[in-house]
């Protein structure tokens, strides 16, 4: 049997043997509709298993990287954003300008539905989507989140959105160096989750903005989609953004990338 002592001060975290543990992000991703066994191994890295050097001074074991490695992942890092942004917008052209124009043929209003959003250090950035919804229905803030067979939506809106192609002209905030094609969901400032400001329900949110938003990230990969109309999904999606930035490396970024294609091949669900 582990015996859990509490940390003075450091309200959920336990000490077990050599490790600390938070025990309140451990419940709140095994209560997601993930499988058990994958919501809990698939963050023990980072964010719920820490590696533990002293008490009162707990060291995140990934954030511990040196700045020469830091440094050689970021740079790797924005090589790949440049290099994978660049190359898909000059061979996805055709779609682009094909679902542009059916844009515009099915309902007014602007192709490009621009949203301001979180940046990294929470500076706000402008992002671009192609338009999904009527235009005198769009919610510029982003706080009303879309759902099932949402009336908002246009028919070819359904489309674009089932297949994330909606999300392709971020690739242009990715060039900007706004975004990064891996990172943290890139969230609308004031967006809820159950209602409530993410920033009340997760007492950590704002760490994930360390980090460069991403097109896709460890929370999309593993399936965390759709309406966060339950504490606990909210809290699992800020997990995985929260492992991701204590154990960002340009090969994860890689990981995430292929593991997204797959995903999106084998079992896209957007609404």
């Amino acid at each position: 049997m582990v015996t859990l002592i509490p940390f003075r001060n450091m309200n959920g975290l336990f000490l077990a043997g050599d490790h600390i543990f938070n025990i309140p992000w451990v419940v709140s991703v095994a209560a997601t509709d993930m499988h058990k066994e994958q919501s809990v191994v698939s963050l023990s890295g980072g964010h719920l298993l820490w590696d533990y050097h002293d008490a009162d001074e707990a060291v995140v074991g990934f954030a511990a990287r040196s700045p020469l490695s830091q440094a050689f992942h970021l740079c790797a890092k924005r090589v790949l954003d440049v290099a994978v942004s660049l190359a898909a917008l000059i061979v996805l052209a055709p779609l682009l300008l094909t679902v542009a124009l059916m844009i515009r043929l099915e309902s007014r209003g602007p192709v490009f539905f621009r949203q301001t959003r979180w940046g990294r250090g929470c500076k706000p950035i402008r992002v671009y989507k192609f338009r999904s919804m009527y235009v005198e229905r769009c919610d510029p803030t982003g706080v009303n989140q879309t759902v099932k067979d949402d009336p908002r939506i246009t028919r070819i809106g359904r489309i674009i959105r089932r297949t994330n192609i909606d999300e392709l002209p971020q690739l242009l905030n990715v060039l900007k160096g706004e975004m990064s094609l891996v990172g943290p969901r890139c969230h609308a400032i004031g967006m809820l989750a159950a209602g409530v400001p993410y920033e009340d329900l997760v007492q950590d949110y704002h760490r994930r903005h360390l980090m460069k938003p991403g097109i896709t990230g460890l929370a999309q990969m593993r399936g965390l989609r759709g309406p966060t109309d339950r504490p606990s999904k909210a809290r699992a999606r800020i997990a995985c953004d929260l492992h991701y930035v204590d154990n960002f490396s340009v090969w994860l970024d890689l990981k995430i990338i292929l593991g997204t294609i797959r995903s999106e091949l084998t079992s896209g669900q957007g609404f």
